[in-house]
């Protein structure tokens, strides 16, 4: 039967009102049915699509737009089977005058044949059965998240592994939950308006496991009733018994269980054949000696997939443990990897290094790239989602320590405990060819923190005097952050307050009535006061001005008695806030996150960076205080990221807090070491070699590694400071000018009062110039701040790609010369004899210093309170005051 014919058969129909409309309808759906032949995209398979089609059938006002066949299509298809059907298009036509009455207009619905409300295909065109991620899932999702869907799905056609080493934040857990329902077939939409699949018996799949943190647990259960019906059960706790005979049964499709719960019952779980193991955070398999590591090595499947924002942490090493258990074999053997690829990266970012060393370290950076990027998909916040969120500051605040801070880190440093560890490599006094390590002072028994150690083997263990290095490492970070923290803590044992008892005493000397006693302090103002503590000092005049323009804080420390002290410094000035550590029950975590979003009277948020730094989204805040820094910097990163985050509304500034001429500063330059070697062997950048030394080398130990490095006094120099302008000073001298930029440092020395500065003789050497120089300009002009040095870390660490291996300088007032640029210029002068050149930056000074006076003015501030203000502003604000001004100038006329 011709489709004309079938049209005669409709006519009479039209004339009868009670079945008018519905033949109207099903002639609309069969002439739908046939117009889809020509235009080959179907409607899309969501929910939005069945309800418009339900609603199409049962002749409802409103219709898909285009279930009408287009005219020209029509005639092109009827007039190749020889047809006059001018009548019946023209009866047509009326009747959809009749209906277009009746009917609202929707032509502006279209719906995008590739776009988000149709299933994303991930299986090859003509598969069968249909690999795809539901449309209800794929709606939701970013343009990043669906390639890293397609990636793990690629991963998993190909048998083996792989790690998403997404940032934090950018949705690793939905990629993760999207790919499985792709696997799993959770397309019920499809299954039920796809005769074909239908008939399709899909292959019955094992179980998914899902290794992740106990914090995180719950968060993956919420997400996956959230986005798709999987039978999911939790291997932790008291029921893990009858939870194993469900998987044996075949009940359970996906097992969510901890580290340490796997770690323990391990033996057990890999007796399962799992279709896919997944595990979240996997940077926790770096230690190949761990029981997690070697416990997870007995898994039965070959798609293991690791979900990590921090790939690699502290070591390349690292790096191998995590993907020979991902695909095992894809980087050789351990010491195969080791030759290749360590050493030669190691070597080649040596401050020193020679350019074959260089030339080496570049091929084989290559090369290890060019092997990962078949496992790893990495994506930054700045490539994925950097146009949704308005930016993020990191810098590095270097306070100055309380005088007696200082007098107390000297005492330390002098005790005979640090000084046999500073000592160990010289000649034994007793006249014998042993080093004092391996002779006489191997054991202290005349130390503080030796004698307790050993208190029962008064002839010292096997790794003395070694097993010294971690206690006194603690007790200088303790001195670095505040005094309080040496003293005993009340819910220690009495044998350990005796001990820290017996060491406050020793360490605070001829003070220890400044401090109220060796023992702990219970007075509320005496905990509160700022005035011994650098850090305080500078917290606390941020602090104001932060709150007094209605910023949100995140105040981070690693310990819980800081944040004891921190917590009575915040009720001391009247602040709102919370608080969450280690003993705040799960239950409570999530509700105290929600009413700091909620709450604007909640202005600061206390936590731990042990207990916060996972799982926690804190969008509200864009103020965000490290107050003191880990070894690890993937903690750092981690309590930033609590902050900046999708969602984010407002421009995020980080402030860590470092104590200058402490042991912290070592900790954060091995932090930018370790962040260099990450980029180069992830992400294959270029990085700044500022360092001599080379991990794990004692042949090279340089200015960083080994424990001489660890005790050293850096009280009379700016240790970073120092090694960061010898850098830009050898980049201008071989002609690299980008070395030298304007960073944070110069832009807060620029809008800082300076005091007069003493002149010099002319006789004296280059090198006393710069020093002096760099005393004067940098220490007084910080001085009411408590800080002595700033710069921000994203100018340290590269974050440029490839070899161009240079950020372009994008700073707001970058038409202001500041100090430190001027000290710098006028020190390069001096070198080549360029009197005219520090004249011109003497000048300049000047003008840049009136320039200055003027924006204060312009904002009714006095100088000092207008730096303040610089101090914590964004640098949309700086950049709006500059355009004011130049505004009001502008319009000011001349004479």
């Amino acid at each position: 039967m011709s489709l004309s014919t079938f049209k005669e058969t409709l006519k009479p129909c039209k004339h009868n009102p009670s079945t008018s409309s519905s033949v109207s309808s099903s002639f609309s759906s069969i002439s739908h049915n046939f117009d889809s032949s020509i235009n080959p995209r179907k409607p899309p398979k969501s929910s939005l699509s069945q309800q418009l089609l339900r609603l199409q059938d049962q002749d409802h006002p409103f219709s898909l737009p285009q279930t009408q066949p287009k005219c020209p299509k029509k005639e092109t298809v009827l007039n190749s089977e020889g047809e006059d059907i001018d009548d019946e298009e023209e009866e047509e036509e009326e009747e959809e005058k009749k209906d277009r009455i009746l009917r609202p207009k929707l032509e502006s619905f279209q719906f995008d044949p590739t776009g988000p409300y149709e299933p994303l295909l991930l299986s090859l065109p003509g598969e069968v059965p249909a690999i795809q991620v539901p449309a209800s899932i794929n709606c939701r999702l970013l343009e990043h998240q669906r390639a890293g869907v397609k990636f793990l799905f690629k991963l998993y056609r190909n048998n083996h592994g792989g790690v998403l080493g997404d940032d934090m934040g950018l949705g690793k857990t939905i990629q993760t939950i999207a790919f499985l329902a792709a696997v799993f077939g959770k397309d019920e939409e499809a299954v039920n308006l796809t005769t074909s699949l239908r008939e399709i018996q899909p292959e019955k799949k094992g179980p998914v496991l899902i290794v992740c943190p106990t914090s995180v647990i719950h968060n993956w259960e919420n997400e996956f009733s959230k986005w798709a019906a999987f039978s999911i059960a939790v291997y932790h706790g008291p029921n893990r018994d009858l939870i194993f005979d469900k998987i044996e049964a075949h009940e359970v499709e996906i097992l969510i269980t901890s580290f340490d719960t796997y770690r323990i019952h391990g033996t057990i779980l890999s007796k399962v054949q799992w279709e896919i193991v997944i595990v979240d955070e996997a940077h926790r398999l770096k230690n190949e000696k761990s029981k997690l590591y070697i416990a997870c090595l007995e898994i039965k499947t070959q798609k293991r997939y690791g979900l990590t924002g921090t790939i690699m942490q502290n070591k390349l090493m690292e790096l191998f443990s995590l993907f020979d258990w991902v695909v095992p074999g894809c980087l050789g053997t351990r010491e195969h990897f080791r030759e290749f690829y360590d050493e030669p990266l190691k070597h080649g970012q040596r401050s020193s290094a020679p350019e074959r060393f260089i030339r080496v370290a570049d091929e084989r950076k290559q090369h290890l790239v060019a092997v990962l990027s078949k496992y790893l998909l990495r994506r930054t916040k700045e490539e994925t989602i950097g146009h949704l969120m308005m930016g993020k500051e990191d810098n590095v605040v270097f306070c100055a320590m309380s005088e007696l801070q200082k007098r107390v880190y000297q005492r330390m440093l002098q005790l005979p405990d640090i000084q046999c560890l500073i000592n160990k490599d010289l000649p034994c006094s007793c006249g014998s060819p042993l080093k004092q390590v391996e002779c006489c002072k191997r054991i202290v028994p005349n130390g503080v923190i030796w004698p307790h150690l050993h208190r029962d083997n008064p002839d010292g263990c096997d790794s003395c005097p070694f097993c010294l290095v971690l206690p006194c490492l603690v007790k200088l970070q303790q001195v670095s952050n505040h005094l309080e923290l040496i003293k005993p803590n009340p819910r220690d044992d009495p044998d350990k307050q005796r001990k820290d008892a017996k060491f406050a005493t020793a360490v605070f000397g001829t003070d220890i009535d400044l401090v109220g006693g060796h023992t702990h302090n219970e007075s509320f103002m005496g905990l509160s006061e700022v005035k011994h503590c650098g850090k305080m000092r500078a917290l606390e005049k941020l602090m104001f001005s932060w709150l007094s323009r209605g910023d949100k804080v995140l105040l981070f420390s690693y310990s819980v008695r800081m944040l004891d002290i921190l917590e009575k410094f915040l009720i001391r000035k009247g602040c709102c806030f919370s608080r969450l550590d280690g003993s705040t029950p799960t239950g409570l975590r999530q509700s105290l996150v929600d009413d700091f979003n909620s709450s604007p009277s909640k202005q600061v948020f206390l936590i731990s960076t042990r207990a916060g730094g996972l799982g926690l989204n804190l969008v509200s805040a864009n103020r965000v205080v490290i107050f003191d820094p880990n070894w690890n910097p993937a903690q750092d990163l981690q309590a930033q990221d609590r902050s900046f985050r999708f969602g984010q509304k407002r421009h995020v500034i980080v402030f860590r807090l470092l104590a200058a001429g402490s042991l912290e500063e070592l900790v954060y330059t091995r932090q930018v070491y370790k962040q260099q070697l990450a980029n180069i062997a992830v992400s294959g950048k270029m990085e700044k070699r500022y360092f001599e030394g080379v991990q794990d080398c004692k042949e090279f130990q340089g200015e960083l590694f080994g424990i001489c490095n660890l005790f050293r006094d850096l009280s009379d120099k700016l240790f970073t400071s120092e090694i960061i302008e010898l850098h830009e000073k050898q980049g201008m001298e071989h002609g690299n000018h980008e070395s030298a930029k304007l960073d944070f440092t110069e832009l807060q020395m620029c809008f800082l009062p300076q005091k007069e500065e003493t002149k010099k003789s002319t006789e004296a050497s280059e090198d006393s110039k710069t020093k002096d120089a760099s005393k004067r300009t940098v220490k007084p002009g910080l001085e009411d701040l408590g800080i002595v040095y700033v710069h921000r870390n994203e100018d340290v660490v590269n974050i440029g790609s490839g070899t161009q291996g240079k950020k372009e300088l994008n700073m707001h007032l970058k038409d202001t010369v500041c100090v430190p640029v001027i000290r710098r210029k006028a020190a390069a002068a001096a070198a080549v004899g360029g009197k005219n050149t520090v004249e011109n930056a003497a000048s300049s000074k000047i003008r840049k210093k009136s320039q200055y006076s003027l924006l204060a003015q312009f904002m009714g501030m006095e100088e000092v309170e207008f730096s303040k203000w610089l101090l914590s502003a964004t640098p949309e604000e700086r950049d709006k005051v500059l355009r004011d001004n130049k505004r009001r100038t502008d319009k000011i006329p001349d004479g």
